[in-house]
């Protein structure tokens, strides 16, 4: 089960009053005085604060394929409006008013449009906790996709966090984990920033793409598919060209791999002979005896002898027979 880390009571005085977290810890006070002083203390630490967008720093893991898109016009649009709604959670930076953004990126970047201050929420967090609030506000605000979900793993594995706090960052299972991981290890570098983040595109159908990257170049047919795509094609939509192009390329270069040739004989005048077929075992010679009944007559006659005759020529020019 993922750490509820939002409600817990701040430590010390540099989770609240202090940018910086070096603050000195004040002394409890005795009596009433010092129950008063606790309580002043713990508003101060989840009290809202107006901070300068150019005094916070985009920090951490990116959790979002898209972010400067046309969905941060439309919330810059609804804050210029309504003012923001939800702050954001910031964590002091090392450089004196300096803040480290926890979440809330597409809020600050939205703001940072239409200028004016940020209302932040300021905590000190260590970075296993900053990742776990990322995450779980991320999950809570909106559930982030089945690939965006598997990059964000990647990307928390390799810059070696542990697996309990992967998992409580995104609220998901040991085997949960796995399952995004298995498939966004199958897809090749740079096939998801093409797509993008497909909302509703689930693990089965993300690892059915994947599988077709044992024979088929899905880098480039992307590229062919969603340059064909109108610009304003939503992410799910281009998954599904995407997929569609290299499914029905795979049964295409199956058929060619395993079906067989087949051309048609005619004669100088153009008339139709017959038809020759070629697999990877057999040779057909088919004459139709409806279209030239005589011939297949004649050749039904002979087909036996007309066969070792080409059989010995073969011998010949070849020297099997010596």
């Amino acid at each position: 089960m993922a750490r509820n880390i939002f409600n817990q009571p701040p430590k010390d005085e540099k989770e609240s009053a202090a940018p910086s977290p070096t603050a000195p810890k004040a002394a409890k006070l005795p009596g009433s005085v010092g129950g008063l002083r606790d309580s002043l203390r713990e508003i101060t630490a989840n009290s809202i604060r107006d901070i300068e967008p150019d005094q916070i720093e985009m920090d951490g893991l990116r959790d979002r394929l898209v972010l400067e898109d046309s969905s941060i016009d439309e919330l810059a649009e609804s804050i210029r409006k309504h003012g923001q709604q939800v702050p954001i959670m910031v964590r002091p930076s090392a450089q004196p008013d300096r803040y480290r953004i926890i979440y809330g990126r597409r809020r600050l970047a939205a703001i940072r449009m239409i200028g004016g201050t940020v209302k932040a929420i300021v905590r000190t967090l260590d970075d296993d906790a900053s990742l776990i609030a990322q995450g779980q506000e991320n999950n809570l605000r909106l559930d982030p996709s089945f690939i965006e979900k598997s990059l964000f793993i990647k990307e928390m594995q390799e810059s070696g966090y542990k697996p309990n706090v992967i998992q409580d960052a995104l609220g998901l299972t040991r085997q949960g984990v796995s399952n995004h991981r298995v498939v966004i290890e199958q897809l090749p570098e740079g096939l998801v920033q093409l797509i993008g983040p497909a909302h509703g595109i689930g693990r089965r159908q993300w690892g059915d793409l994947a599988a077709f990257s044992k024979k088929i170049d899905l880098v480039n047919t992307a590229k062919k598919v969603i340059a064909a795509l109108p610009d304003d094609t939503p992410s799910a939509e281009k998954f599904q060209a995407v997929y569609s192009a290299c499914s029905n390329k795979a049964r295409s270069d199956k058929k060619q791999a395993n079906g067989s040739l087949k051309s048609v004989v005619k004669d100088a005048d153009g008339s139709s002979v017959g038809t020759l077929t070629v697999d990877q075992k057999t040779i057909a010679i088919k004459i139709a005896k409806k279209d030239n009944p005589e011939f297949g007559q004649w050749l039904e006659e002979r087909a036996e002898a007309a066969l070792l005759q080409i059989f010995e020529q073969w011998r010949n020019e070849s020297g099997s027979g010596s």
